[in-house]
């Protein structure tokens, strides 16, 4: 995608970092306490050979074909200096504010996260709104930047009760008052592993991708 200086797999399982180096890629071994991705992130980012990057960008391994698009639209939320912190969600259908597995997120006028949640949000309360409903929902893509003060301050919170509830780190930082910049893709949500079925797609759609490349 040509946006990063490095790429490193955080990991705490062996047997990922053993599939990683075998293909070539860098893998650091971490913790296997961390309560969360970011807290992962923030170890690998504490070393010495990382020391020098300003911004860092999570991509969550369930969320395998995160697109360009996300990428720079999270990015661009902290390298613009609007934000400490960056995310990316898309324009989805109101059918996902039945699934839990899909996380939603509403925002401020200025692209700054207000909530996300696994329940319905927004929710409708009258059906004459519907449409208007329908033109606001967002669904979160698994991909985070950070400057490296505020992810140093992310994970120097305490777990929050609200994190625990909804099992979403994100909802940590934002409790505290940090400020969380949304970019909204245009791009249908590529879908993350969150299922069974989840992974029974992505690796037929993995396959497909690759199929003959060797």
């Amino acid at each position: 995608m040509g946006v990063s200086e490095a790429v490193v797999v955080a990991t705490d399982s062996a047997e990922v970092l053993d599939a990683v180096t075998a293909a070539g890629g860098r893998a650091v071994l971490t913790a296997a306490t961390h309560p969360s991705g970011t807290d992962r992130i923030a170890e690998v980012a504490a070393r010495s050979e990382f020391r020098g990057h300003e911004v860092i960008l999570n991509v969550q391994g369930d969320e395998p074909f995160v697109s360009a698009a996300a990428v720079r639209g999270a990015l661009s939320m902290v390298t613009s200096a609007r934000f400490p912190l960056g995310t990316a969600a898309a324009h989805a259908g109101a059918s996902i504010l039945g699934m839990p597995n899909v996380v939603k997120v509403v925002t401020a006028d200025d692209g700054r996260a207000l909530y996300f949640s696994r329940a319905a949000i927004p929710f409708l309360r009258e059906e004459g709104d519907t449409s208007m409903r329908d033109g606001v929902v967002r669904q979160h893509l698994g991909i985070y930047a950070y400057t490296r003060d505020a992810l140093a301050a992310w994970v120097a919170l305490p777990e929050h009760p609200l994190e625990r509830i909804e099992r979403l780190e994100q909802l940590r930082p934002l409790a505290a008052g940090l400020a969380m910049g949304v970019a909204t893709i245009d791009e249908p949500p590529p879908g993350g592993v969150d299922t069974e079925d989840d992974l029974f797609r992505a690796n037929a759609r993995w396959n497909d991708l690759y199929a003959g490349r060797s």
